[in-house]
């Protein structure tokens, strides 16, 4: 089968591989779709910081049930959407029912091998039946599912000022989500065809560029109070050091990124505003449940979301390309 493999930072290669073997616990999956997203780039251009190559990238799967136990409720021809992030239903954080900061966690397409490949044999608990959506629609969960776990984090109430520091997929899909809870979101980024995407596509009046002005067009949005929720959706260390300052008295901040850097902040402006500090990991079948409910009820713009495509084949020679910000990639997938 074709398996398209990340043998090193900047290096793609196709590379024809056995037919996986399905254990007994298992599912075997004729991948159809991949999302590619912003840990698919990091690993490309080798700034993801829990990996090792070469690895098969793609974590945001859907695909059609080739052979399941007898025992499984999936059966052959079944499509189904992925949760990839295999948990050990054991330690400390499952027992919680945290299974998405699992200490053994294992991240299709990270820590172990993705779905951009044409078949994929995966424990049977984590593929579930996409009934009702697309398979298109089907390889956008996992990414959405990010935001809506970090908007459950938050706990937001209807009326509330939110504040989404970055408008790139994870970001649209926190405000999304946000949005749906009551929130009145505003969006903050550096790159203007994002927010312009955000205002026509997602109907997000409120989004500022990054300058000068922008901490001052932020206080008269909100009465100088500033935000009863901020997210952090840049992957970037000062960003993620200054939206401390966005944060009103009494108010939250979601890390929903993650950086390489330690980071740092004013104790005495964090304890005088009793700020919550949060960080938000991966997603849960709840989340993921979440997200289908939504695309089901027609609140998710997924073919506007969905702004790129191409096929196994033809990715290793475009995938340079889309992380050129002039390509205006909000979510790209890949047919197999």
């Amino acid at each position: 089968m074709k398996t398209l493999v990340c043998a090193s930072p900047g290096v793609l290669r196709m590379e024809q591989r056995p037919m996986p073997v399905r254990g007994p616990d298992e599912v075997l999956i004729r991948v159809r779709r991949v999302g590619i997203c912003g840990t698919d780039m990091h690993i490309y251009q080798g700034t993801q910081p829990y990996l090792n190559y070469p690895r098969v990238m793609g974590h945001e799967l859907a695909g059609e049930v080739v052979e399941a136990s007898l025992a499984s409720s999936l059966k052959a021809g079944d499509t189904v959407y992925v949760m990839p992030y295999i948990s050990c239903g054991v330690c400390v954080a499952c027992r919680k029912g945290k299974t998405n900061c699992c200490t053994n966690i294992q991240v299709l397409g990270v820590h172990r091998d993705g779905g951009l490949t044409e078949y994929l044999s995966i424990p049977a608990a984590f593929a579930f039946k996409t009934d009702g959506i697309s398979l298109d629609q089907a390889a956008m969960i996992e990414f959405l599912a990010i935001g809506a776990h970090a908007v459950r984090r938050a706990a937001i109430a209807p009326g509330q000022n939110v504040l989404v520091v970055g408008a790139g997929p994870i970001g649209i899909a926190t405000a999304l989500f946000a949005g749906l809870q009551g929130g009145k979101i505003t969006m903050l980024d550096t790159r203007a065809d994002r927010l312009q995407f955000c205002r026509e596509a997602m109907g997000i009046a409120h989004a500022i560029e990054v300058g000068p002005t922008d901490k001052m067009q932020l206080a008269e949005l909100t009465q100088q109070e500033f935000f009863d929720v901020v997210f952090d959706a840049t992957g970037n260390t000062k960003a993620m050091e200054r939206g401390f300052e966005f944060v009103a008295h009494g108010g939250t901040y979601v890390l929903v990124s993650i950086v390489r850097d330690a980071i740092s902040f004013s104790d005495p402006e964090f304890h005088k505003r009793e700020t919550t500090l949060l960080g938000s990991r991966n997603a849960t079948v709840e989340d993921f449940e979440t997200v289908l409910t939504a695309m089901r009820a027609g609140l998710v713009p997924t073919q506007l979301l969905n702004t790129h495509r191409t096929t196994l084949d033809a990715l290793p020679g475009i995938f340079p390309e889309w992380l050129k910000p002039s390509a205006g990639v909000i979510k790209a997938l890949v047919e197999c």
